[in-house]
């Protein structure tokens, strides 16, 4: 296997785990806090938008809001101009998350990335940004 890819396949399953832990401390799973996030940015939208948003299916993004809701953390609503549509709204409980798990991420990021010089994350961050849009650009 190609070394990039080994090193960056395992990395990333050790990331997963550590940020799946993470948001669990808050009755969350991995995944809901970023469909959260992408509602703390801008709440209302439909789960086609959320899924646009955080490059995942739309039918995930259902999954995860009807377990949401049942947790009190959203609620869908129709849409007042296309009742085809429905959108999905923070309760006063997936709101009040917004601080805490927000924090915990960057506790995370800060944990992680803690051997690093500031020049080192900077390139860091830059090369994952080319790599990650090389992918999108890719046929």
């Amino acid at each position: 296997m190609p070394e990039f890819l080994e090193l960056h396949s395992k990395t990333s399953k050790l990331l997963r785990a550590a940020a799946d832990t993470a948001v669990q401390r808050h009755g969350l799973r991995l995944g809901q806090d970023h469909l959260l996030a992408a509602l703390w940015a801008e709440d209302g939208r439909t789960p086609g938008e959320i899924a646009a948003a955080v490059n995942v299916t739309t039918p995930a993004v259902t999954k995860l809001a009807t377990r949401m809701a049942e947790s009190g953390l959203l609620e869908r609503r129709p849409d007042g101009r296309d009742n085809r549509l429905v959108r999905l709204w923070l309760t006063p409980a997936g709101r009040a998350l917004q601080g805490p798990v927000e924090a915990e991420r960057q506790a995370l990021e800060d944990r992680i990335t803690a051997t690093l010089t500031r020049t080192e994350r900077a390139q860091l961050l830059k090369a994952l940004a080319k790599i990650h849009q090389a992918l999108l650009d890719a046929p």
